[in-house]
């Protein structure tokens, strides 16, 4: 069940033992639209990459992009789907909530259903890391769950209400928060999702 205390991180270690419920062999296309639309600038940090399709996809479109995930096989995986399209994306073993790499900042920051999975707690301490690895006047976007999706399995249901009271007006406004679909290998067509777009106006 995802609840309060957010989804254990031994659940990603044993999901790559097959083929999680969140790898479609492709970017999101609702981050595709994004792009399209110019949702991405100068240098690109994916939080939570997984096998780092939409890294690879970012990237191919002339963004310098790294991708991070805390699971060792998702990033093998991601180096090697880059490796075998000649990707220039770069990816990383790291965990966002543990972050200890010196004060490199971004323009933009994309959370590509990451935040849903974390405990209220885990929230409080990963807006904070947010913070640290984004420029002033850079942009934080998250698709994630809705609250709007039925069911209360894995991951959370978020509301629209907890996106903004944990950014907006602490270093961040809020520059939309839209409905949109989260693609998964089980949802033909795509689950309920916000896709939220943050600005950090201060340091």
């Amino acid at each position: 069940m995802a609840d309060a205390a957010g989804v254990p991180a031994s659940f990603f270690q044993t999901a790559y033992e097959g083929v999680p419920l969140w790898e479609i062999g492709r970017p999101q296309e609702d981050i595709m639209r994004l792009h399209a639309r110019g949702g991405f600038r100068g240098e690109v940090l994916d939080l939570g990459c997984g096998t780092g399709h939409n890294t690879i996809y970012l990237a191919s479109q002339g963004l310098s992009v790294h991708g991070v995930d805390c699971v060792e096989v998702a990033i093998e995986r991601a180096r090697a789907n880059a490796e075998r399209v000649g990707s220039k994306a770069t990816f990383e073993v790291v965990d966002v909530l543990n972050w200890k790499k010196p004060g490199k900042k971004y323009d933009t920051l994309l959370d590509s259903a990451l935040f849903h999975i974390f405990s209220d707690e885990d929230r409080a301490n990963y807006a904070k890391t947010l913070a640290s690895l984004v420029k002033v006047r850079g942009t934080l976007h998250i698709l994630c769950f809705s609250d709007q999706e039925p069911g209360t399995d894995v991951p959370r249901r978020i509301g629209e209400r907890e996106l903004i009271d944990l950014f907006n007006m602490k270093g961040w406004l809020v520059e939309e928060i839209a409905e949109a679909r989260y693609e998964t290998n089980q949802h033909p067509d795509g689950a309920r999702a916000w896709l939220a777009t943050f600005v950090r106006h201060s340091s």
